[in-house]
């Protein structure tokens, strides 16, 4: 199996890598997913459509391939906001953006 680069961000996906062993599949999660306070590290954006202008944002934001991410809280009863922080940055989140990030614990 070859790995598939994806046009939109120009990563690879969870997927697409099982052949080459770098990535263990069982902790490849969207963030909404993600425990808290566990690391991980983004590995893709998931548009919903074709140039979806939230994903395009999130990669200017900072949520690009390799970049470790932690959900650091939740709004009330486990439910949105998602506050997530990207190095020393904090952003707050809905749970359909965070849904779009793709990301692989660590």
């Amino acid at each position: 199996m070859i790995a598939v680069e994806y046009p939109v961000i120009g990563f690879f996906s969870c997927f697409a890598l099982e052949s080459r062993m770098i990535l263990d599949l069982d902790k490849c999660v969207r963030l909404h997913q993600l425990p808290l306070h566990v690391p991980a590290k983004v590995a893709e954006i998931h548009p919903e459509s074709r140039g979806d202008a939230i994903a395009r944002r999130l990669g200017e934001l900072g949520f690009v391939p390799g970049e470790v991410v932690e959900v650091r809280a939740r709004g009330l009863f486990g439910r949105e906001p998602y506050l997530v922080q990207i190095g020393f940055t904090r952003f707050a989140l809905r749970r359909s953006e965070a849904a779009r990030i793709e990301v692989v614990q660590a």
